[in-house]
């Protein structure tokens, strides 16, 4: 009896969190190391589908660094990053658009699909979803990229019609010229063109920390003030700073809440969002 009835009290915590999340919409970025491990990547998935199925529209922006990284490695080209984004020259560039649209896209694609019709498998070139420009206007050979402009027209479509849009962080701009573009960035201007309730990034780190070598310094809750003097005392350096710059543009547009969490903790997702306490950094307005 008492097993049935703490499972029962576990529905009751839930259902408010349900109720305040049935019919918005949620952005998640998916990367970093969680994306090499099969057994994570599917409780990843079954924790997506799960939020699908409380009536939730979720679209996932997705990169995959570390599997570029990989295959930079196989062909002797070092990865080089400035501020935690890569640069990419036109080499990089091939393999990287190779890697995230052809392998990575269609790997999760087929692992949504395995249980579902629902997953559809974008780029950011596809109906012109993304336009891009260059990041680093005064170098000519790098095709890093930057959002110029969001056609929200296919999403719309997808999500109205009950399907997950999976999209790959590489564009072109109005040329057609190919870019690869931070997946934060690509994620934090999606999530600002639909007004999403969540943008959730899925990194390698517990969230924000005083500390990064102490997990227990994790900042849970921050303002957009706390987050511009943690980058201006560098406490927030590195690959956070892209991170934490596209969940501040995000919050002043429109989006309710970010947050950063770690993707490699089983149901990570569903602790962050369904939970009072939360595992990761929550960043409101």
């Amino acid at each position: 009896m008492l097993k049935n009835f703490e499972s029962v009290q576990v529905l009751n915590d839930l259902l408010p969190f349900i109720q305040d999340l049935y019919g918005s919409t949620i952005v998640i970025k998916y990367g970093g190391s969680a994306m090499k491990d099969i057994s994570l990547k599917s409780k990843i998935i079954e924790d997506i589908l799960f939020l699908y199925y409380m009536g939730i529209k979720v679209v996932i922006v997705h990169g995959g660094g570390p599997i570029i990284n990989y295959w930079l490695k196989q062909m002797n080209i070092e990865p080089r990053f400035f501020n935690g984004i890569r640069v990419t020259d036109k080499i990089t560039m091939e393999l990287v658009e190779m890697v995230l649209v052809g392998k990575v896209n269609k790997d999760l694609v087929s692992l949504f699909n395995r249980s579902s019709n629902i997953a559809v498998g974008l780029s950011g070139k596809d109906a012109n979803l993304i336009t891009a420009s260059s990041f680093f206007i005064d170098q000519p050979d790098n095709y890093t990229g930057k959002v110029e402009k969001v056609n929200l027209d296919i999403i719309n479509i997808l999500l109205s019609n009950g399907y997950i849009p999976v999209i790959a962080s590489i564009a072109s701009d109005l040329n057609g010229q190919s870019y690869n573009i931070n997946a934060d960035s690509v994620a934090g201007a999606i999530a600002e063109c639909l007004n999403a309730q969540k943008l959730i990034l899925l990194t390698d780190t517990p969230g924000i920390m005083l500390n990064i070598d102490k997990p227990a310094s994790l900042i849970k809750h921050l303002n957009i003030e706390k987050l511009e003097d943690l980058k201006n005392q560098q406490i927030i350096a590195g690959g956070m700073i892209p991170k934490v710059d596209c969940c501040i543009q995000a919050l002043k547009n429109n989006v309710v809440s970010a947050h950063i969490i770690n993707g490699n903790i089983e149901h990570a997702l569903l602790l962050e969002i369904l939970t009072s306490i939360g595992i990761g950094s929550k960043l409101v307005a």
